[in-house]
């Protein structure tokens, strides 16, 4: 079965502590209603940093790529459909949606 890559891209900060567990309570539903088809649920990304072609290395990202979900399901269209449910559109986040390729291993 097909695996997909939601990526959480941009979203503002809660504007109180009450307001951040509000939204980490709905995001941890949202999490636990997909069951088996969350492979890697919640993968926050901090300290980015940036290696460029010539190796010289930069603090920061040059995305607003905040972290990652992997899942498990059998279309691109189911895929979308779990994104539309996920609470980080609430507080004006988006999401990409990728299916993951697998790539041959060579031994």
């Amino acid at each position: 079965m097909p695996q997909y890559v939601i990526t959480y891209l941009g979203g503002d900060q809660p504007a109180t502590p009450e307001e951040g567990k509000q939204h980490f309570a709905k995001y941890m539903e949202w999490l636990n209603s997909l069951g088996v088809a969350a492979i890697s649920p919640a993968n926050p990304l901090k300290e980015t940093s940036v290696v460029a072609p010539d190796g010289s290395v930069t603090r920061g990202s040059l995305t607003t790529m905040s972290g990652f979900t992997i899942i498990q399901t059998d279309s691109m269209a189911s895929a979308l459909s779990i994104a539309k449910r996920c609470p980080f559109l609430e507080v004006n986040g988006s999401l990409e949606v990728s299916e993951l390729v697998e790539m041959p291993i060579n031994q």
